[in-house]
């Protein structure tokens, strides 16, 4: 029963977040948190793996018990009204296998999948059966996978040093999942950035813009995929919600661009946009 006194309001929209805790605060569950909440969502968390980091390196981390990411995702699943989902680091087969069987009993809510294998300072999470496992059970759930090139060349089995080549990568991940892929083109040299969201049948369409010179760059594929996720959440159609995302990860990039963190690459995107 309310109390007379209290008004009912409707709360805001719910994103649910399954991906690693950064301890830098720069990349996984805290950026996602900060990217959804800057976007009018509620963030709801499932912590897959624990990382000591900062700006330069991955010090130490610990996967989180398969068993306890299942619970925290039911928990979410059970008490909330989840508009949308995304994952980030999942740190080995078992915890795929039961994000996978959680979220399949739910196809009606969007789904972003960053298929984290590697931190950018080089930290691995990912074998070979990691990646298996998320390529037969957690793709074919996708609304949208968004590789980058090494991950598009990982699970494509396809060189990717191109853009050419990257779109070549994604379309046969597509093909292979029956998903849309956005394989992202920021390891690419140049000025512009290119990224090329596949769908299932090859169907290609190209986003590019304008590179952000910063060294802050630390998360931009958890923050691109929590706004791709976010706006799938507010009603937004798949290629509208990419632009949205994309378009919100480059003025993240260029407010932030001017701040000095640390030794290494700074949190792409801090505090309000």
């Amino acid at each position: 029963m309310s109390h007379p006194d209290v008004a009912m309001n409707t709360p805001p929209f719910c994103v649910l977040t399954i991906a690693g805790s950064d301890s830098g605060g720069g990349a996984g569950i805290q950026a996602d948190i900060r990217t959804i909440r800057a976007i009018g969502g509620h963030a709801l968390t499932a912590v897959t793996a624990i990382t000591a980091q900062d700006t330069a390196r991955i010090s130490a981390w610990r996967p989180v018990a398969d068993s306890l990411i299942a619970a925290q995702i039911a928990s979410a699943l059970a008490g909330f009204q989840v508009a949308a989902a995304k994952t980030g680091l999942l740190p080995g087969p078992g915890a795929i296998r039961v994000v996978a069987a959680a979220l399949s009993r739910f196809p009606a809510i969007p789904l972003v999948v960053d298929p984290v294998i590697a931190s950018s300072s080089g930290t691995r999470f990912l074998d070979a059966d990691g990646i298996r496992a998320l390529r037969e059970r957690l793709f074919p759930l996708a609304s949208l996978v968004t590789p980058n090139w090494p991950e598009a060349a990982a699970f494509s089995g396809l060189p990717v040093r191109t853009h050419a080549q990257a779109k070549k990568a994604a379309q046969k991940i597509a093909a292979g999942c029956g998903r849309p892929v956005l394989v992202k083109g920021g390891h690419a040299p140049g000025r512009t950035w290119r990224d090329a969201l596949v769908m299932p049948d090859g169907a290609t369409a190209w986003f590019e813009g304008p590179r952000v010179v910063t060294l802050n760059t630390h998360g931009t594929g958890c923050v691109l995929s929590a706004a791709i996720a976010t706006w799938l959440g507010r009603g937004a159609d798949l290629p509208w919600a990419v632009k949205l995302g994309q378009s919100f990860l480059q003025r993240a990039l260029l407010r932030g661009r001017g701040l000095h963190w640390g030794e290494g690459h700074g949190p792409a995107f801090y505090g309000k946009r």
